[in-house]
């Protein structure tokens, strides 16, 4: 029980994790531009919007458990990204320390690990509001139909 506990609330705030930045990115896109363009980030104008649909959609399926593996791997690359292009410890900006984005690193690598580990749990008991495999039934059904 304590597994299923554990796993099903760890998925949960991985999910949130994601979700309430992606939401902090719609209320506050002018100022995540403005970052994103201070880290040379390049094509921000379509980044931007992607990160947001998959922070919020994947943390959504995240939470509700719905696409455990392919969210938690597509959460992985996204991590990884995000590190690398917006926490660059090895660089200086403005109103940023050495310091503080070297903490988002390593944090990031924490988060990268549990992501990790979540994508290998599909089959481990937890609590869902959708089956393991109901997107997979949900296509099925739509092709059956255009078919």
């Amino acid at each position: 029980m304590i597994e299923k506990i554990s796993l099903t609330l760890g998925r949960f705030l991985l999910g949130l994790y994601f979700v309430l930045p992606g939401i902090s990115k719609i209320t506050g896109y002018g100022s995540t531009v403005s970052y994103m363009e201070l880290h040379d980030i390049p094509l921000v104008s379509v980044l931007l919007p992607v990160t947001i649909i998959l922070q919020i959609g994947c943390g959504l399926a995240l939470i509700t458990g719905l696409r455990i593996k392919e969210c938690a791997l597509i959460f992985v690359g996204l991590t990884l990204l995000i590190n690398f292009g917006m926490h660059d410890f090895w660089n200086e900006y403005p109103n940023t320390t050495t310091a503080h984005e070297l903490q988002n690193f390593v944090k990031n690598l924490a988060i990268l690990a549990g992501l990790l580990v979540l994508s290998t749990t599909n089959h481990l008991s937890q609590w869902r509001l959708f089956d393991a495999h109901a997107g997979d039934q949900l296509i099925e059904k739509i092709v059956r139909r255009k078919g």
